[in-house]
């Protein structure tokens, strides 16, 4: 009995290797881009799909978004200095066909992409621009691989930059300006406020000048503060209005009999 099977026995292993060969399962986020004798024929999955061994031929592609790290590049900014930028760059296939098709690698192409992108459009920029404005950066990095690799059936969702590298004596110059620039805050600051207090001291001698009274009391108001104090010695003007009726009376009489002369 035995023996008359084993004619059957290799036909059967060939057919089965065949048919474990043309069944393929694939995820659901995977599809599959079927040639027949070469030419394109269609786009399968997820599920079970059938592969006609040596009559079709099977491409995987992934549809997760993909993350791509772009290697550190030196850009020469607007103003002639030179820094090392390295950024990520997110992105994922939106048509397998064109990304089988039309580009011979993509992910090979997006990163070569995105690393002559990032120099150029960095390269338009000040060194300032690039430490402050990365939103919009990123943005217009963004926007010009999307357009370009639109044809290769990718979207690209996301471009990060990740680091500006300086060396010493860029960071040293850098440190240098920000410390300048804080004295010219600084120094404006002391100005506007001095111009304030200025315009608010003439209109308060203003107001004072209206009553005289004002004036003596603020004279007690600066006496009283001025008491408070430790120091043993007070200097303090006395206005000669105070004292002219004191000054009248104990000076001596002028020869001609007018009134007395006071020196101011």
């Amino acid at each position: 009995m035995i023996g008359e099977l084993i004619p059957y026995l290799a036909p059967t292993l060939v057919l089965l290797l065949i048919l474990g060969s043309a069944i393929k399962i694939l995820p659901e986020y995977e599809r599959g881009v079927v040639f027949f004798l070469g030419r394109f024929q269609g786009v399968k999955g997820p599920g079970l799909i059938i592969v006609i061994p040596g009559i079709q031929q099977l491409v995987r592609v992934d549809l997760r978004v993909i993350v791509l790290d772009v290697p550190s590049q030196d850009v020469i900014s607007r103003d002639n200095v030179t820094v090392r930028v390295n950024a990520v760059l997110y992105f994922r296939v939106v048509d397998p066909e064109r990304a089988i098709i039309r580009v011979e690698d993509f992910n090979s192409a997006t990163s070569q992409l995105a690393q002559t992108t990032l120099r150029s459009v960095l390269g338009k920029h000040d060194l300032d621009e690039m430490l402050s404005e990365r939103d919009k950066l990123n943005s217009d990095i963004q926007e010009i691989i999307d357009a370009q690799t639109e044809e290769w059936g990718i979207k690209v969702a996301n471009v990060e930059i990740k680091h500006v590298d300086l060396n010493e004596s860029m960071i040293r110059a850098i440190a240098r300006q920000a410390e300048a620039e804080r004295e010219r805050r600084a120094k404006v600051i002391h100005a506007e406020g001095e111009l304030q207090a200025s315009k608010k001291l003439v209109e308060a001698a203003n107001v004072m000048s209206a009553n005289s009274g004002a004036m003596q009391l603020r004279y007690l108001q600066t006496l009283a503060d001025m008491s408070n104090s430790t120091a043993s010695t007070i200097v303090f003007p006395l206005p000669l209005d105070l004292v002219k009726t004191f000054l009248e009376k104990h000076s001596p009489a002028s020869p001609a009999g007018g009134q007395p002369s006071i020196d101011e």
